[in-house]
């Protein structure tokens, strides 16, 4: 069976950083590509993710909104991968989900109809 299991988020002053980790169990996550994606309070989720990586770190794809302030990197050793968000806004708040792309393109997308396998969501909130 496999899960995935966000954690890291908080609250944040604007400006302020956080650390979220995506950690697999039932597979090699570094064999998949890996994407984030947000869903803003009272929306439904992005149909495009805020950042992915690509199967053993091939390529990374960064959304308008986060480029600059967001970086995203695998630690094999836990078998996980991390978003590093820096310089929050407001805007940036949400429930963050990390997601598995099974498929065989050779790069990841930020597309969510790519993605399958779904954690729970860790919320972040900025404060202004």
């Amino acid at each position: 069976q496999v899960t995935l299991v966000e954690s890291g988020g908080g609250l944040v002053e604007a400006g302020g950083s956080l650390r979220l980790s995506c950690t697999a169990s039932g597979l090699t996550l570094d064999d998949y590509h890996v994407g984030w994606f947000r869903q803003a309070p009272g929306k439904e989720r992005d149909g495009e993710g805020v950042i992915c990586i690509g199967k053993r770190g091939r390529n990374i794809d960064y959304g308008d909104s986060v480029k600059g302030r967001f970086t995203i990197s695998r630690d094999h050793a836990k078998n996980s991968v991390t978003l590093e968000m820096n310089s929050l806004q407001p805007e940036d708040t949400g429930v963050y989900f990390c997601a598995l792309d099974r498929g065989f393109q050779f790069f990841c997308s930020r597309m969510m109809s790519r993605y399958s396998d779904w954690g729970q969501g860790t919320q972040v909130i900025v404060s202004s």
